[in-house]
């Protein structure tokens, strides 16, 4: 099976037929660098033998960027055959490039490498010769060496490095586009979380009294109850839109110049409750006035909040509760209330409200728990935890910690 050659780059064909041309044209005009004859120093004198390292010389610069190091290997032996011949000055200029290439386009250990032999072989040829003879001349052998080695050697390892460090450049600059394009997804996915809690939450409890309301008006044909469910609608829906359409004020308004509104606070829960008992809830809170950091108070509000459009939306009758209670470095927050059949009319659920206040938990590092429990007997002194069947059916219990200082927090 036939060994299928790297193809030349372009530039590299180049190279090689402008080398060939220039060389044919120095040996056409007997521009040579050592003379030839009785009285020359070369040990193979005929003009036509220097074109043999010439054109060797010249194909080796077709390997200069796929076979960087076979190239330099001929490259040596040629330029070693070009001085026992008359010579030619652009087998030398040759040389020098394969050098070059050798380390600008092989291998690490090669691009380490050939700076320092080619070093150590311009002392020798300079301080050995010197030496020897003990004339100052001697030290051209050196100067010589040094041009043809390691001056294009120590050129290819400067470049490599610029080459390198551009590189390296490019690859940290694609990395922080990268990262900044991850950051900037999360970022808004984050904000679309938030931004679905808050409409959920701001909503949700004014178009589930709506739904509720309007159902009862138009399966009871009585006109006081219709026109009281009507007076509740119409509370609901003005009061709905008025949240909605400052929600989309903040959302349009691009200048930065709306007056940002006061997050909610614990203190409204007294107003939340009031609202929800207007809806029909019976709801009793048991809190005292505590001092939380904004985010905890924030997160405790709109818990509350959805627990009580749950109860609304889902509950069976009897009395709601809202429990808040602050020890220990954590805000208890828990709100039951009847779960069983429902004899009135019931707004359909969607599950969002749950997973909004689990993320409002998780995001502050707390604890959240939902779900029916065993409500314990009138005689028995045991919690909410206690037997798992009771004669006073189940309950419905939304139970979240959360932790009063946020330095521990992600």
């Amino acid at each position: 099976m036939a060994v299928r050659l790297p193809r030349p780059h372009r530039d590299d064909v180049l190279i090689a037929v402008g080398g060939l041309l220039g060389g044919l044209l120095f040996w056409i005009l007997g521009l040579f660098p050592r003379l030839g004859g009785d009285n020359g120093i070369v040990l193979w004198s005929p003009e036509w033998a220097a074109l043999v390292p010439l054109a060797v010389m010249a194909g080796c610069e077709l390997l200069r960027r796929t076979m960087p190091r076979t190239a330099l290997l001929i490259g040596i032996l040629m330029l070693t055959a070009d001085t026992i011949t008359r010579g030619n000055v652009v087998t030398v200029v040759l040389f020098t490039d394969i050098v070059y290439a050798a380390v600008l386009y092989g291998t690490p250990a090669s691009a380490r490498r050939i700076p320092w032999i080619t070093g150590l072989l311009t002392v020798l040829a300079a301080v050995v010769p010197l030496a020897l003879w003990r004339r100052p001349e001697a030290i051209l052998f050196g100067v010589a060496v040094g041009v043809v080695g390691l001056a294009p050697a120590s050129t290819g390892w400067i470049v490599r490095n610029h080459r390198d460090a551009a590189e390296a450049a490019r690859l940290r600059a694609e990395q922080t586009a990268l990262l900044a394009e991850i950051d900037r997804t999360q970022a808004v996915t984050a904000e679309r979380a938030r931004m679905a809690r808050e409409l959920h939450d701001m909503v949700a409890n004014h178009l589930s009294a709506i739904a509720i309301h309007s159902t009862a008006a138009l399966s009871i044909d009585d006109t006081d109850t219709t026109k009281q469910a009507l007076g509740i609608i119409r509370e609901n829906s003005v009061e709905g839109l008025a949240e909605m359409r400052r929600l989309i004020g903040i959302l349009r308004d691009s200048s930065g110049d709306t007056e940002p509104s006061a997050a909610p606070t614990l203190d409204g829960l007294g107003a939340l409750v009031d609202t929800a008992r207007t809806n029909g809830l019976d709801v009793t809170l048991d809190s005292t006035p505590m001092k939380l950091p904004a985010p905890v108070e924030l997160a405790a509000y709109r818990i509350v909040q959805e627990s009580l459009t749950n109860a609304l939306k889902h509950a069976s009758p009897g009395r709601v509760t809202v429990t808040l209670a602050q020890q220990d470095g954590t805000l208890s927050l828990r709100v039951t209330s009847p779960y069983g059949d429902r004899d009135g009319p019931s707004a359909p659920g969607s599950g969002a409200g749950l997973v909004g206040m689990r993320e409002r938990v998780a995001l502050l590092g707390g604890t959240f728990e939902a779900g029916p429990e065993s409500a314990p007997d009138a005689g028995d002194s045991r919690d909410l935890h206690g037997s798992p069947e009771s004669r006073g059916g189940k309950i419905w219990t939304v139970h979240a910690t959360l932790p009063t200082t946020l330095g521990g927090t992600e």
